[in-house]
């Protein structure tokens, strides 16, 4: 029949196979060896109320379990302590930290989507310098040294490669004599330079950052990008004008998106027209961003004038063509209700994570 230490030391036993921790430890070693209360202290507290004659066997058999008791949880700490990884080590078994994943830029996005609509309707994507020369720039979208129309640009011109001289500087001619090298002012320069090189018929966009002279302000910023596109070929129409523009407005924002187009003038296309759209953001009621009108313009178009085919070469007895062009940070302010373009470039993180992909 089991004594009294007996059934101590089975209770400990199992007790220690359940501590897996230093504080399961600390408290078993309260629970069994503590002055006050513990266990091994009430056995002996029992022994000394045993019969004189069994007083020393039973004092033997105490100190023989509390010495056991002592030895068994000494040797479960150093097993513990075993286990653990040294220190600035990894912890191989906690569930992994997500990554912090970073987002395209919400212009970016409104780029390649606008991209993607014109890819599915055939356009071909170019690109081309940011520093351009006075002739792919202004004249041969019929814009003289002289003409009006230069002024609404605000041009930052630049240096000559060879301003600074040198043996090796190359020869002038009748063209190096214009400003020859200035921050293109549209991506229309782009359309010039695929002309030189092919033949109608073309159906191209071209994407970019352009300059000019403006303060940063609410709506200005003196670089922002831009999308025009060039369509042509024979029998080429308003009408094919009218109806991609409709159709890629109406993709970009809204099937109902409300499209109106007005006379306007650009000296490289004759007729010119401004488009605009229903206001986004009242629906038409009128409100301030509309300037209580309903509608707001987004960007220019018309028939490209005979004066930029002749430039390319081009026979303008045969061929006719349409060009556009618009501004992705306009249309981002519209989209989003953004009201000061700033924001898109000042890199705050609160307001750039408004805009998931």
């Amino acid at each position: 029949m089991p004594t009294p230490i007996d059934t101590l030391r089975a209770e400990f036993v199992a007790a220690l196979g359940a501590a897996g921790t230093e504080s399961d430890l600390k408290a078993l070693r309260d629970q069994y060896l503590g002055r006050k209360g513990g266990a091994i202290a009430g056995l002996m507290k029992a022994v000394a109320g045993a019969p004189a004659d069994e007083r020393p066997a039973l004092g033997r058999l105490a100190n023989e379990l509390k010495q056991e008791i002592e030895a068994a949880i000494d040797a479960k700490r150093d097993a513990l302590a075993s286990s653990r990884p040294p220190a600035g080590a990894v912890d191989v078994t906690l569930p992994g930290r997500p990554a912090i994943l970073g987002r395209l830029h919400p212009l970016t996005q409104l780029r390649t989507r606008i991209e993607a609509i014109f890819a599915r309707q055939g356009y071909e994507i170019i690109d081309g310098p940011e520093t351009e020369d006075d002739w792919h720039n202004f004249e041969a979208l019929n814009m003289p040294p002289e003409h009006p129309a230069r002024d609404m640009q605000d041009t930052l011109y630049l240096a000559k490669p060879w301003a600074r001289g040198g043996a090796s500087a190359p020869q002038a001619t009748a063209r190096d004599e214009r400003p020859a090298s200035l921050l293109r002012t549209h991506t229309s320069a782009m359309q010039i330079r695929y002309m030189e090189s092919h033949e109608p018929p073309v159906r191209i966009i071209a994407p970019g950052r352009v300059y000019r002279r403006d303060n940063l302000d609410l709506t200005h910023t003196p670089m922002f990008q831009q999308v025009e596109g060039l369509v042509v070929g024979e029998g080429v129409t308003m009408g094919d004008l009218k109806g991609t523009l409709i159709g890629f407005l109406r993709e970009l924002f809204t099937p109902e998106t409300p499209v109106v187009f007005r006379p306007s003038f650009f000296p490289y296309t004759e007729p010119s027209a401004d488009v605009f759209i229903g206001c986004q953001q009242c629906k038409g009621s009128g409100c301030a961003m509309c300037k209580r009108t309903g509608f707001i313009e987004i960007l220019g178009c018309g028939m490209v004038h005979p004066a930029v085919f002749e430039a390319v070469g081009y026979d303008t007895a045969k061929i006719t063509g349409f060009a556009f062009g618009v501004g992705i940070e306009r249309l981002a302010l519209l989209m989003h209700g953004v009201e000061d373009i700033r924001l898109f470039y000042e890199n705050d993180l609160r307001f750039l994570e408004q805009f998931p992909l």
